[in-house]
């Protein structure tokens, strides 16, 4: 199949001279505009943490569309498109419930990112499609251990101790790279986690809403933590930044 000059990025996904796949790139920019979401790991289990907006005076706050239970003892957290993202996070749940049904056994989160991974890919080859734009972290506790993956548009994925994604990924990676410790507690992961959204929102002047979920290694359950939980975190990154601040 050969495309002519300018439809390299239009309705055939195909390579461009310069060995680019531009809708792929397009997919991954809707990605890095997208809403900050974040995974940390560490020896007591997974912390998954995204800012969500309430984008209206009427609407439910205490709906979430960032974070999902993919199973009992796996989490999902998403930016890009939800539309698309809605699609994967269904398709990762039939996968897990099949592997339990036939192996009697949660599956691995590797096995599962890989999975979708799959179908992420495989929709970056054919013509009047066009590549999922969302990437997923997924992070949960299995045979192997406490794992925490990301995957991309082109279907790539990579394991992490931890990884941001989202417009300010890089406001959230440098708390990360200097805070993080393989022996962290479940706890200081929590507070690790919030402590990088609250620092992106108040990089963009929004509303403090973060939601944090965790998978204890103790119980292999996923869990969303209640707003009255995250609550004192976020007091706590507040007042310490205003205290650096009067220092300053």
């Amino acid at each position: 199949m050969f495309a002519e000059p300018g439809t390299y990025d239009q309705v055939i996904t195909i390579f461009s001279p310069d060995g680019r796949l531009l809708q792929v790139e397009y997919a991954v920019e809707a990605v890095n505009r997208g809403a900050t979401v974040l995974g940390v790991s560490c020896p007591e289990g997974i912390v998954l943490g995204a800012e969500e907006h309430v984008r209206a005076e009427l609407q439910d706050p205490d709906f979430g569309w960032k974070i999902f239970e993919v199973d009992e003892h796996i989490g999902a957290t998403v930016v890009g498109l939800g539309s698309d993202a809605r699609i994967l996070i269904d398709q990762a749940r039939i996968y897990a419930q099949i592997n339990r049904l036939t192996y009697d056994e949660p599956m691995d989160v590797e096995v599962l990112t890989k999975r979708i991974g799959d179908i992420e890919q495989v929709y970056t080859q054919y013509a009047w499609v066009r590549p999922f734009g969302v990437s997923i972290i997924f992070g949960g506790v299995d045979k192997t251990g406490n794992r925490l993956f990301a995957t991309d548009p082109s279907g790539s994925y990579r394991a992490y101790r931890a990884v941001a994604e989202g417009s300010e990924r890089e406001v959230a990676e440098a708390i990360l790279k200097g805070e993080y410790r393989e022996d962290l507690k479940l706890d200081e992961a929590v507070k690790l986690a919030v402590k990088c959204l609250v620092k992106v929102l108040k990089v963009r002047g929004e509303k403090l809403t973060v939601r944090i979920a965790v998978i204890p290694s103790e119980t292999n359950r996923f869990r969303m933590l209640t707003a009255e939980e995250v609550e004192p975190h976020m007091r706590r990154v507040i007042r310490i930044g205003k205290r650096d601040r009067r220092r300053e």
